[in-house]
């Protein structure tokens, strides 16, 4: 997937992120405008327009941190729509997977971020 940042890089309400590849040669894209950022502990985004994704259709995720007495408890979240049409059929049987596997990434982006 190819990644397009505007000027904001991903960083800030109103920032867009938009990303377009191949996957067993179907065209996909997605845009994505963050809703809340507070650097460190939230920041969440959700699509903007129609996405072209295989399992998934709409889509908000995000993630909070809070500080805890022995360290940090991480929460992330993804809420999503089937795709339309056909793929609605893939999204059903995939679409659990695929965002489970979306945010456990995330979780390891994250603490990545915090170790």
């Amino acid at each position: 997937m190819k990644l397009r940042l505007d000027e904001a890089q991903g960083r800030g309400v109103g920032a867009k992120i938009a990303l377009e590849g191949r996957m067993l040669g179907i065209a996909l894209r997605v845009e994505e405008v963050i809703t809340e950022y507070r650097p460190p502990a939230q920041k969440v985004w959700e699509t903007i327009g129609e996405p072209r994704l295989l399992v998934i259709g709409s889509y908000r995720m995000g993630f909070t941190v809070e500080p805890q007495p022995t360290g940090s408890l991480l929460a992330v979240f993804i809420d999503y729509e089937l795709p339309s049409g056909l793929w609605g059929v893939l999204g059903r049987l995939a679409g659990p997977f695929y965002a489970r596997w979306c945010s456990l990434n995330m979780a390891k982006a994250v603490a990545r971020r915090f170790a």
